[in-house]
């Protein structure tokens, strides 16, 4: 059984969820979200941000994870830290000595829902199809379990596929 941390970075609020995977099997295990003092300076938040989630990794014990790759929005300045925000989110776990893999939004969409262009709340709905028992109470949680879910898939994909290519080279 493997457990995968998926993390839905941000300054404001980064969201985050914890699943097990067995095999094709999906368990939820928690979900919950990080938020950072908007009167704190930039570097304090960045520290709250990284302190809360080291914490978080201590507590959970994650095997993987996997992030978010950040979107670019009209404001720069508001790019700008999501980038910073980001930047924690994947150093957190790295520091922690776990894997951490990236996915675009596109591809965590097409992963749970089936199609890229699918909204928030369809994410939302076929991650509480995907995770019975999961009550994500903010909509940070549920993306961080949509990119979990992304990596669980994923990580299925790429396993068979180098099991079929050893025994390819074998025969």
């Amino acid at each position: 059984m493997t457990r995968i941390l998926g993390l839905d970075p941000g300054l404001r609020v980064t969201g985050w969820g914890l699943i097990e995977v067995a095999g094709n099997r999906l368990r939820h295990v928690a979900d919950g979200a990080i938020a950072t003092d908007a009167g704190q300076s930039l570097p304090d938040r960045l520290c709250a941000l990284h302190r809360a989630l080291a914490t978080l990794i201590g507590e959970l014990v994650p095997d993987e994870s996997a992030v978010e790759e950040t979107f670019v929005n009209r404001n720069p300045a508001s790019t700008l830290k999501l980038g910073y925000a980001r930047g924690v989110v994947l150093l957190s776990p790295a520091l922690a000595g776990i894997p951490v893999a990236e996915y675009a939004a596109l591809s965590v969409k097409q992963a749970v829902v089936g199609t890229g262009g699918a909204s928030k709340e369809q994410v939302q709905a076929m991650v509480r199809r995907l995770l019975p028992g999961a009550e994500m109470r903010r909509a940070d949680a549920a993306d961080a379990l949509a990119v979990a879910i992304c990596h669980a898939h994923h990580r299925g994909t790429a396993r068979r596929w180098n099991e079929g290519a050893a025994g390819r080279s074998a025969a």
